[in-house]
């Protein structure tokens, strides 16, 4: 399995952020789209690197938010909020310690402090569990790993095997504002797995031109075969916005096949592919 290569550094999963400048001003995004000013729209490919991957209003999440805002909520501070968050994501990592961290530059200094200074592979859902998940990703086996899990705002996580806990200095406290959210984001993305078929839409326009492409498919996603450089990449990413879709700003990202797609956008998306 290949690795991302980060410089002995798990920097954030969104590294060439500087393509986005290339999009107009975005006013709305929902679901699986992006509404621009001046009309158009995109199919969002890219979802905040798999942070989107239930869309960008995943159900009852914005609730949550409000509800801890208008509690005043902001501070971190112990709070029965990190209890329910750690329960959730013991039931898709059973078995395993984790670390909370505010963000990716927190990680980072507590990584140092550890003495840790490899590659942490990436999880995402929607993989099988022995299948090798692209560039820099394994499957919940590996001793340690950093989630892709359906919510922007954060905590950033460690998953820990029990054997290698003790190696690792404790996690932050996270305001619950952004961990009531995000549990209920980890509740969501649990009852999609868990439902019959999730990550296995067919799609079989895109399915015939892929042989033939630049893409190989695992799930819902779609990794390059080979690397790219940034020139190529960054021909490669206006092609898919002249043609109506956002992909990752980054070659090493996957694009990710939203769960919904109209007959129309599913038969542009193979042509551009192709």
């Amino acid at each position: 399995m290949r690795n991302e290569k980060r410089e002995n550094k798990n920097d954030t999963l969104f590294s060439d952020r500087e393509f986005l400048k290339f999009l107009p001003k975005v006013l709305r995004a929902r679901d699986f789209r992006l509404y621009l000013e001046g009309g158009k729209r995109l199919v969002d490919l890219w979802l905040i690197g798999g942070r989107a991957v239930l869309g960008h209003k995943p159900p009852l999440v914005l609730r949550e938010l409000k509800n801890a805002a208008e509690r005043g909520l902001y501070s971190p501070l112990p709070h029965p909020a990190e209890e329910r968050f750690l329960k959730a994501l013991g039931e898709i990592f059973p078995g395993r310690t984790f670390r909370l961290y505010l963000d990716s530059g927190s990680l980072d200094k507590a990584l140092a402090a550890s003495g840790f200074t490899g590659t942490i592979p990436l999880w995402r859902p929607f993989l099988k569990a022995d299948e090798t998940q692209g560039p820099g990703t394994q499957g919940p086996d590996t001793p340690i790993l950093r989630p892709v899990l359906p919510w922007s705002l954060g905590p950033e996580i460690l998953v820990l095997d029990k054997s290698i806990d003790g190696s690792f200095p404790a996690g932050e406290l996270i305001p619950p504002v952004l961990l009531a959210p995000a549990t209920r984001a980890l509740y969501n993305i649990i009852a999609t797995m868990k439902a019959k078929g999730s990550g296995q839409r067919k799609y079989k326009k895109i399915e015939k031109v892929l042989t033939d492409s630049l893409w190989r498919r695992q799930g819902i996603y779609l990794w390059l075969k080979n690397d790219m450089d940034r020139e190529k990449y960054k021909a490669l990413f206006l092609h898919f916005l002249e043609g109506g879709f956002l992909i990752p700003p980054d070659a090493r990202e996957p694009l990710i096949l939203p769960i919904s797609m109209s007959d129309g956008e599913v038969s542009k998306l193979a042509g551009l592919l192709r």
